[in-house]
C-alpha cells in the first residue's frame, strides 16, 4: 500500500513532465521520418523532372540534390528546437549575426558554393566531358557544392575546388563535336616536297573518318634547322580523335618512308678551324659582331 501510495505521488509530481517528454520525442522522431520522406521524395522527383524536362545532365542533378538534402536538415534542425521551446526567432538571429563571422572566416568555401551555382547556369562541363584547367586534366565523375571530381587519363581521383574551376581559362575538349586532328612529319632538305604532298593526299583518300567540311588540307608547316615540316590537317568526330591521331602517326611514317623520303633528325654542323689568325677571325665575324667589338 505504501509502494502504491509513493508511486502515485511520483506520478503526480512528474507525471505530466514525463508525459511531456514523451511527447516531444514521438515528435521528433515524426519529424525525423517525415523529413526522410519528404528528402526521398523530393530527389525522385528533381532528378525526373531536370532530366526529362529541363534536359539537365548528372551533374546539375546532383548538385541539386545536394542542395535540397542540405535545406531539408536545416528545417527538420529548427523544427526539433521549437519542438524542444527553443525560440527559433532569437536563434535565426543569434545564426545570422555569427554567420557573417562565419562566411568572413569561410569565404573560399563560399566562394566554392558560389562558383558552384554560376557552373550551374552556365555550364561549361557536364558529366563526362574531358576539360583541362590550370594544371588539372581529367573526365568530370560528379559536381558537388565544393568541389568537382575528375578522373586523369591514367586513373587517378582529383578532387578541385569548384572557384578554380571557375577562376581560370578551362578547356572543354568533349564540347564540340569536331576537331581539328594535326598530323607532321619533318623530312630532309633534300627530298621532294611534291612527292610527300602525294602520300599525305593518298592518306586522306583511305581515311573515311576524316570530314569532308571542313576539307582536309596539306601544307607546309615550317622550315625547320634540320628539315621542312610537312603537315596533313584535318577535321574528324571528337569521340575519334585520339584514336585517329595515333593511327595516322604510324600511317603516315610508313608512307612517307615507303615512298623513299627521309625522315629528318636533329643535327648540327659544326666546323674546326685550325691555325687561325686574328686578321682571319676579324674577317669571319659577322657585320653586327664586327661593329660590336669596335665599339
Amino acid at each position: 500500500m505504501e509502494l502504491q501510495n509513493s508511486i502515485a505521488a511520483l506520478w503526480q509530481e512528474y507525471g505530466q513532465n514525463a508525459a511531456d517528454i514523451l511527447r516531444k520525442i514521438i515528435l521528433v522522431l515524426a519529424i525525423i521520418i517525415a523529413g526522410k520522406i519528404i528528402l526521398r521524395i523530393l530527389k525522385r522527383v528533381t532528378g525526373k523532372s531536370m532530366a526529362q524536362k529541363l534536359k539537365a545532365d548528372e551533374t546539375i542533378i546532383s548538385l541539386l540534390r545536394a542542395v535540397i538534402h542540405y535545406g531539408v536538415i536545416i528545417v527538420c534542425l529548427i523544427m526539433i528546437l521549437d519542438v524542444f521551446g527553443v525560440s527559433t526567432t532569437s536563434l535565426l538571429a543569434l545564426l545570422g549575426a555569427a554567420g557573417v563571422a562565419v562566411a568572413f572566416a569561410l569565404r573560399d568555401t563560399l566562394g566554392n558554393i558560389a562558383a558552384g551555382i554560376v557552373i550551374i547556369f552556365l555550364r561549361p562541363f557536364c558529366k563526362g566531358d574531358f576539360i583541362e584547367c590550370d594544371t588539372v586534366l581529367g573526365t568530370v565523375q560528379e559536381m558537388g557544392l565544393f568541389s568537382t571530381d575528375l578522373e586523369t587519363a591514367d586513373g587517378i581521383y582529383v578532387s578541385v575546388p569548384n572557384s578554380n574551376l571557375w577562376g581560370l581559362p578551362l578547356k572543354n575538349y568533349s564540347r564540340n563535336n569536331q576537331r581539328r586532328v594535326d598530323v607532321t612529319v619533318c623530312i630532309t632538305y633534300s627530298d621532294s616536297i611534291d612527292t610527300a604532298f602525294q602520300v599525305l593526299r593518298e592518306v586522306i583518300k583511305t581515311e573515311p573518318l576524316f570530314l569532308k567540311e571542313p576539307a582536309p588540307q596539306v601544307m607546309v608547316q615550317a622550315l625547320g634547322e634540320s628539315g621542312i615540316d610537312v603537315t596533313l590537317r584535318a577535321w574528324v568526330p571528337s569521340s575519334e580523335y585520339w584514336n585517329i591521331y595515333r593511327a595516322q602517326m604510324k600511317n603516315v611514317t610508313e608512307k612517307i618512308q615507303a615512298a623513299g623520303l627521309t625522315i629528318a633528325l636533329p643535327q648540327r654542323h659544326i666546323h674546326l678551324i685550325k691555325d687561325v689568325t686574328p686578321d682571319a677571325m676579324q674577317q669571319a665575324l659577322p657585320p653586327a659582331a664586327k661593329d660590336f667589338k669596335e665599339a
